[in-house]
């Protein structure tokens, strides 16, 4: 893909709207190619999911997307989540993504910008993410906006079978339950 030269005057952050869901769609199914290859899902299976996953009403879930015309250049998924330290919030970012054809042009950090002073504006005490141990260039990034790594948590996931296993006697108890 030829890179997009960012033009400053076009360039728009919003939160996203349904009138962006095309644009949505091409941006996350980039995304996921990016992570998963060819394991990464179809185009048609992630409109699907958006729908029922990231875009549903249970999800918590916000994005900011930074618009050059009408398409979608980078984007950000994001949380505020309660309690924090201070009895105050905490914004949690989920993904940064800034497409291929716009990298390099500071992109990602006009996104940062813009949730850190969204936190800010929350009454966030901090602002968190995480990253894949083996993304040195993420990790640099971040580093030059002055973040830390936090050392002093274990960062822990359930998955398959063990989800399963974990959540089984809770279901069989409560029978179809969609909250817990």
């Amino acid at each position: 893909m030829a890179t997009v030269r960012l033009e400053k005057e076009n360039m728009r952050f919003q939160p996203f709207d349904e009138s962006l869901f095309p644009a949505l769609v091409r941006a996350m199914h980039e995304l996921d190619q990016h992570y998963f290859g060819a394991r990464g899902a179809s185009a048609e299976a992630l409109s699907q999911s958006l729908k029922q996953g990231l875009l549903g009403a249970d999800s918590g879930v916000q994005v900011l997307v930074a618009l050059d015309g009408a398409e979608i250049a980078g984007l950000a998924t994001y949380s505020l989540l309660y309690p924090a330290p201070q009895q105050g919030g905490q914004l949690f970012m989920k993904d940064l993504f800034v497409r291929q054809a716009w990298r390099g042009q500071g992109l990602g950090e006009q996104l940062m910008r813009r949730l850190a002073a969204y936190a800010v504006e929350k009454n966030c005490v901090r602002f968190d993410w995480t990253t894949e141990s083996g993304n040195q260039g993420a990790m640099a990034f971040y580093e030059r906006l002055g973040a830390q790594a936090v050392t002093e948590k274990v960062y822990y996931r359930l998955s398959g079978a063990e989800l399963q296993a974990l959540a089984e006697p809770h279901s069989a108890q409560d029978g179809a339950r969609s909250r817990p």
